[in-house]
């Protein structure tokens, strides 16, 4: 299921990951989009890269289309 999320993936999503960063942050931007997608750490900076696959095991939401959902929904009300 989730690995239908990936292709919809852009550059600066937010994206937050099942576990914290031993920073303590939960939530990641997207830096690279390619075989491997890059992330940097919205608490510390830090940057890693994880294969698609690894991506789709530790993704929990994408921040950025649940706001952008959110947003839709209200408009059309």
């Amino acid at each position: 299921m989730l690995t239908d999320m990936l292709p919809d993936l852009r550059l600066h999503d937010r994206l937050r990951l099942r576990k914290p960063h031993p920073c303590g942050s939960y939530e990641w931007t997207v830096t690279r989009l390619g075989a491997d997608i890059g992330l940097e750490c919205l608490g510390c900076g830090r940057r890693v890269l994880l294969t698609r696959r690894e991506l789709a095991r530790r993704l929990k939401t994408n921040l950025t289309q649940t706001e952008k959902e959110q947003h839709d929904h209200h408009t059309d009300s």
